[in-house]
């Protein structure tokens, strides 16, 4: 198959990984007339409830992949940690859309800085960490506090440990328990922001414009547009997105999470080689989804079309809220202006991504006051 020729309704696009993201580009794609097939080690999963096919192997099953990729269009990813040695089978006998070199640099924290630091992008002084040695000379470089995180496998602030004295030091070097890091300047920032971007087949490149996220315990909580900045900030995260998208040669959708500086310049964090949980709102604000552009452009047809019908705010639904009972969907339901994503996970968890709900409203603000009002609406009784 040429490389270059559209993949049209009807064809079949391969998943590799089946949570929530992976779920909402089969519910994209299928609306569109594709078919889903997915793979991963676990089953009853959420994108396997709405894909054609749920197929359980490992990762690292090598053959499965091999047979898993001949029999699809296209493969995507829904998650960062998928192995090269996965990647590169299934690249075999299908395009993988993002390629191996964004997986590459997007799994390691190392070779992510080390990517933005030789690009001339903006993010804060960092050192790789292989030894005590590496992590004592770092802190004397850097000062406290740091925060040191694991280079692989860390998310929703999983694997961090701030650093803010000589005693900190010992016990999360012991927790490492000898696993590969980085060491990072503390980055005194007054906002969270991310960017989520497209880049199709031909290099043309679309943003969703600057998203701004509120996190409770390291983990996203609420997300809303449009971002309360100067245009000169938003025009600095385009072309941020810009010189990553084109030097990673990425055919698919990205997000670039950022650190918004008290003098209104950013620093990048890190990105996601994938739709992303601050781009969710994207799905009832927009008139292409985040999953939807996924689908457009690993399939090689025209991005769509990234406007806002209103002003928005998304909220997470954590498995927190069902730890008291289920939570009271007949008083969210009864609210008119209020969309409800459930993933279709088994089991509610403290801290797991169970839903979200989104809201649209005449200004940021008052969905942001809303989206808050109706999730609280789902502990009262």
């Amino acid at each position: 198959m040429s490389q270059h020729k559209p993949i049209l309704p009807g064809a079949t696009i391969g998943v590799l990984g089946s949570g929530q993201l992976g779920r909402m580009l089969a519910i994209a794609a299928r609306q569109m007339g594709y078919h889903i097939h997915v793979l991963s080690p676990a089953t009853n999963t959420p994108t396997g409830a709405v894909a054609d096919l749920e197929i359980n192997a490992a990762y690292d099953d090598l053959d499965a992949i091999s047979k898993f990729a001949q029999g699809v269009d296209v493969v995507t990813y829904e998650f960062e940690n998928v192995p090269a040695a996965t990647a590169s089978a299934a690249a075999a006998h299908a395009p993988l859309r993002p390629g191996a070199q964004l997986l590459a640099v997007a799994q390691n924290r190392i070779r992510e800085k080390s990517f933005f630091a030789d690009n001339g992008l903006p993010v804060s002084p960092f050192h790789p960490i292989r030894s005590r040695t590496d992590l004592d000379t770092a802190i004397n470089e850097l000062g406290y506090p740091t925060i040191l995180k694991t280079a692989t496998s860390g998310y929703d602030g999983k694997g961090q440990y701030r650093l803010n004295s000589p005693a900190d030091v010992d016990p999360a070097w012991q927790d490492l328990n000898g696993q590969e890091a980085i060491l990072e300047a503390f980055v005194p920032f007054k906002q969270e922001v991310s960017i989520v971007a497209a880049r199709g087949l031909d290099g043309h490149i679309v943003t969703y414009g600057l998203l701004t996220n509120d996190h409770e315990n390291h983990i996203l909580d609420v997300t809303y547009t449009p971002s309360n900045v100067p245009p000169t900030v938003i025009n600095q995260a385009n072309q941020l997105a810009h010189t990553v998208l084109t030097q990673l040669d990425v055919v698919g959708v990205l997000c670039i999470e950022m650190f918004l500086m008290e003098d209104n310049t950013l620093l990048l964090n890190e990105i996601a080689p994938r739709p992303h949980n601050s781009g969710h709102l994207t799905v009832d604000a927009c008139v292409t989804s985040q999953f939807e552009q996924q689908l457009r452009a690993i399939c090689g047809l025209p991005l769509g079309d990234t406007r806002y019908h209103q002003p928005a705010a998304m909220a997470n639904l954590l498995g927190d809220l069902w730890q008291g009972g289920t939570p009271n969907w007949h008083a969210l339901t009864q609210q008119t202006d209020i969309k409800l994503h459930l993933y279709g996970k088994k089991e509610a968890r403290p801290g797991r991504k169970m839903g979200h709900i989104t809201v649209m409203a005449t200004s940021a603000e008052a969905a942001v006051t809303r989206v808050r009002q109706a999730r609280n609406s789902l502990t009262h009784t």
